[in-house]
């Protein structure tokens, strides 16, 4: 706690000195209290064989950066791409450059409030690995805006991604969007909204269609009363209220709205929910499969059973947690054939 609080006192006391302006830093406020290192920490206990993630790199593949997609004022916001190698050998030295790739976005959770682009990297290279261009975007959270702010954000990065498909070689007909906890939340209600106007502030003309969803233990319907019960139950103190500007009492019609399962229709595309077991972070499950089995549209659900939370961070969870996206891409976002990419 005590390093917490000097590092906070130290970002805070470095923006608020003339040095701060020099380096063109912007002060935004951060809670830095959903780390990969403290969620190791916490679950190492009841789960003694999690173990620690790392990433080895294949020949060939390459990590672009904190690239910039959006700016807000003097605010930037940037998103990481993990590109994909194939197997090289002296016939092949080098990708083939006509192949086109499916993509897959994931966005962090944290509560709408914490978290970090760079907690999906284990995951991303991974996928990477295994032939998807896999990019990881910053958002502006709850603390610096409040919803919609970084679902908007979000849909810039999946135009982003749309605009430079030549660049990274992405097959623009298989694109996915996924999260984990909150962000596996806002991937499945912007991933049900891609045919409305919801989210997209100046970008009516824009693209912003994604072929599946993946939700790792996110909400599904605010309004559920499994959801009420625990995303409601600390009032305006909650982080579901801190991010949609009130309790369900004060701004019902903002829950509604936040809720994937008020919007599936018969665009939706498939849907994946991967699940710890601890049914309230996927509350709303039934009634959105429900709705999509109306629709005939395909839908699977994976439940680790006495798993932890967040799952995705930690082996042996994180490499199944792959493998069950890889099959499911592969059966509902397969390479029919190569795209032209316009």
């Amino acid at each position: 706690m005590m390093y917490k609080q000097l590092k906070s006192l130290f970002v805070l006391v470095f923006l608020l000195t003339p040095y701060a302006s020099c380096y063109g830093a912007t002060m935004l406020a951060i809670d830095d209290g959903y780390t990969v290192a403290e969620r190791f920490e916490r679950y190492s206990q009841t789960h003694p064989n999690i173990t620690w993630p790392t990433m080895t790199f294949s020949q060939g593949q390459q990590l672009m950066s904190d690239v910039r997609y959006r700016q807000i004022g003097d605010r930037e916001l940037h998103l990481d791409v993990f590109l994909p190698s194939e197997p090289l050998s002296k016939e092949k030295p080098t990708r083939n450059k006509s192949a086109l790739s499916p993509a897959i976005m994931f966005i962090h959770g944290g509560g709408w409030r914490s978290g970090n682009k760079s907690h999906f990297y284990p995951m991303a290279n991974k996928l990477a690995q295994l032939g998807y261009v896999v990019v990881l975007p910053e958002y502006r959270l709850s603390a610096e805006a409040q919803y919609p702010a970084g679902l908007i954000d979000i849909n810039h990065a999946i135009i982003w991604v749309k605009e430079h498909a030549r660049r990274l070689q992405i097959d623009i007909n298989r694109v996915a969007i996924g999260g984990g906890s909150s962000g596996g939340q806002m991937a499945a209600l912007l991933g049900a909204t891609t045919s409305t106007e919801l989210f997209k502030q100046g970008l009516s003309t824009k693209d912003t269609s994604v072929q599946a969803i993946i939700d790792l233990d996110g909400v599904l319907d605010f309004t559920s009363s499994l959801a009420l019960a625990n995303e409601n139950k600390k009032g305006e103190h909650s982080v579901a209220a801190l991010w949609l500007g009130g309790t369900f009492e004060q701004v019902p019609e903002r829950w509604h709205e936040a809720s994937a399962a008020s919007h599936i229709n018969a665009l939706t595309p498939a849907m994946l929910v991967i699940s710890s077991g601890q049914l309230r972070y996927t509350a709303g499950k039934e009634d959105v499969f429900n709705q999509l089995k109306k629709f005939a549209i395909p839908h699977e659900y994976v439940e680790f059973k006495q798993a932890f939370h967040t799952f995705w961070l930690f082996d042996p969870f994180m490499t199944q947690t792959v493998g069950r996206i890889d099959q499911f891409l592969k059966r509902y976002m397969p390479d029919k054939k190569v795209t032209e990419v316009e």
